[in-house]
């Protein structure tokens, strides 16, 4: 069995062909030759594409390797998210949603009362939505969540709604599949916006659904026909050039944000830490248990004394660019609270750890942080 790095080198790649590129270029067609009866694989550029067909391959193998999976990718993470709900949702179903997880889960909400499913929330912590899960059609889990990092027990939840007759979709983005595979640990499908570390140059937006269960893909996928939510070739190409790096840029900014963490720890007008990977952290011996060994993704939260101190502090950094994602080789931070919709301080940071040299990007932060005081 090859390991993680090889895999994410390797995925999806067509057999060799003497002459021919080892991942073809992007394939731009809205129409393709279509003699006879209207059957695939290739047909119209709404339902599929070979760019496209490779790509998913790739994720299915990265985020189910020792099973079959089938994958759709999409033109960002929300739509990826929009379709799961949606196309296994009907009028008088209820989902059960995290109450602190992205912040467009609640304009997600309104839509789906909207449409007559009732929709119940719980926090990501202490498994808090096992109370509500008595006659959910499906539980959405964020793990960990966004922007709180909270962990909570996929295996525990999955177990307690397939009992309940429930679907169970995880939000992967902050783990990635190198660092969790939710469909091993008892999903129905792994979701993600492909936006974030998965592609990792900031230069894409993309998101997909991977499940086990072709009937349900199926469903996700005639959704994306449906609304046409589709992913372009250009972007699906350079997405799957970028998972070559996906090993060694996950290995990297785990490293920085777990060195990160430890030293924001020890200021004493940082308050609030939050890493999965940090010993003293809430979440940390579940994430031990749940994620692969070092892997507990590149971001990290905690809160400065008011939002006037947190925007010195970003103003001050000179490595870290003040902009939101998260997941790119490039560090980023940001004052999560300027959005709205996120349940946080004023001066809560939401810093999303790149590939520099970590010794250099804490020096930076902790520049940052006396030029703040000051």
């Amino acid at each position: 069995m090859t390991g993680d790095g090889t895999r994410a080198v390797r995925a999806g790649l067509p057999e060799p062909v003497a002459y021919e590129p080892a991942l073809p270029g992007p394939v731009f067609a809205a129409h393709f030759h279509l003699p006879g009866e209207a059957t695939g694989p290739y047909t119209y550029g709404r339902d599929t594409n070979p760019t496209w067909t490779r790509l998913e391959a790739a994720i299915g193998e990265l985020e189910s390797p020792d099973e079959p999976a089938h994958t759709v990718a999409f033109a960002s993470g929300m739509a990826a998210i929009t379709a799961v709900l949606f196309s296994q949702l009907r009028a008088g179903d209820a989902v059960v949603l995290p109450d602190d997880g992205y912040q467009l889960l609640p304009a997600v909400r309104s839509r789906l009362e909207g449409y007559g499913i009732e929709v119940r929330t719980a926090p990501t912590a202490d498994d808090a939505q096992l109370d509500v899960l008595d006659g959910a059609r499906l539980l959405w889990i964020e793990t960990p969540s966004n922007p709180g990092l909270d962990v909570c027990d996929v295996r525990r939840l999955a177990d307690a709604a397939h009992a309940r007759g429930a679907l169970v979709a995880v939000d992967n983005t902050l783990a990635t599949p190198l660092g969790q595979r939710p469909l091993d640990l008892g999903a129905d499908f792994s979701v993600a916006s492909g936006t974030k570390a998965l592609t990792g140059h900031g230069d894409v937006l993309l998101g997909y659904a991977t499940s086990r269960d072709a009937a349900l893909a199926d469903d996700v996928r005639l959704w994306r026909k449906t609304v046409g939510a589709i992913p372009g070739p250009m972007e699906s190409w350079l997405a799957h050039r970028s998972l070559a790096t996906l090993a060694l840029r996950v290995r990297q900014q785990a490293e920085g944000a777990m060195a990160l963490a430890t030293a924001l720890a020890d200021r004493s007008e940082v308050g609030a830490v939050r890493h999965p990977g940090l010993p003293s952290d809430p979440s940390h011996a579940l994430a031990v248990r749940q994620m692969r060994p070092g892997r507990f993704g590149s971001v990290v939260s905690f809160v400065l004394p008011d939002k006037a101190h947190a925007e010195r502090f970003l103003a001050a950094l000179t490595l870290v660019d003040d902009a939101t994602s998260f997941g790119g080789v490039r560090s980023t931070a940001e004052r999560r609270a300027r959005w709205g919709g996120d349940d946080v301080p004023e001066g809560f940071i939401r810093f999303s750890v790149g590939v520099e040299d970590p010794e250099d990007l804490i020096a930076d932060v902790l520049r940052a942080l006396d030029e703040a005081k000051a």
